[in-house]
């Protein structure tokens, strides 16, 4: 078994299983025999590039969410940079992959709060967008403090929380939750 094959595997179950869906129905989405899809899964399949494809279609996501490695390299924390003083800056702070569902808020937390974070659905993930003020969130085993500019992203599917000091903040957050299949 290749490490490649593994983690594609390994995708295709996770996405699989986020979804709700059972082995036999994703097989029958992508119009795949069990025992291919039982394969592509234990990482012993050697796939082509429209059988990942179809998997992919059938799970409504893209191709290249099956081939990455990283389900959870922890949050990923992007500090403000300066704009260019002498034009536009554009940054792509984060891709979010399709087969999700999008939520965007405005989180206002006033000086002293304490708010505990209540899990989303498994696959879940939190985006936080600091507007104004400082605010320290993120996973409860890994908060970050958050200054204007910052980004956070982070699985909202684990207990998280968000705490003010001194000073209100205000914070935009970007919720990507999987859609079932």
């Amino acid at each position: 078994m290749s490490g490649a094959a593994a983690a594609i595997g390994a995708q295709i179950r996770l996405r699989r299983t986020q979804r709700g869906m059972s082995a036999a129905e994703l097989a029958r989405r992508a119009g795949l025999g069990k025992a291919t899809l039982s394969s592509l899964e234990a990482g012993t399949g050697n796939p082509t590039i429209e059988t990942l494809e179809a998997v992919a279609l059938a799970l409504h996501i893209p191709l290249t969410d099956l081939l990455t490695r990283d389900t959870d390299a922890g949050p990923v924390h992007l500090p403000s940079t300066p704009a260019a003083a002498d034009g536009p800056t554009r940054e792509l702070l984060r891709r979010i992959g399709s087969g999700h569902s999008l939520e965007l808020w405005r989180l206002r937390v006033p000086p002293h709060t304490d708010l505990d974070g209540v899990p989303h659905a498994p696959g879940t993930v939190e985006h936080l967008l600091v507007a104004a003020g400082e605010i320290t969130a993120g996973p409860d085993d890994d908060p970050r403090l958050l200054g204007p500019g910052d980004l956070l992203a982070f699985a909202g599917d684990r207990p998280h929380r968000y705490r003010t000091g001194d000073a209100p903040a205000d914070v935009t957050v970007v919720i990507a939750s999987p859609v079932a299949g």
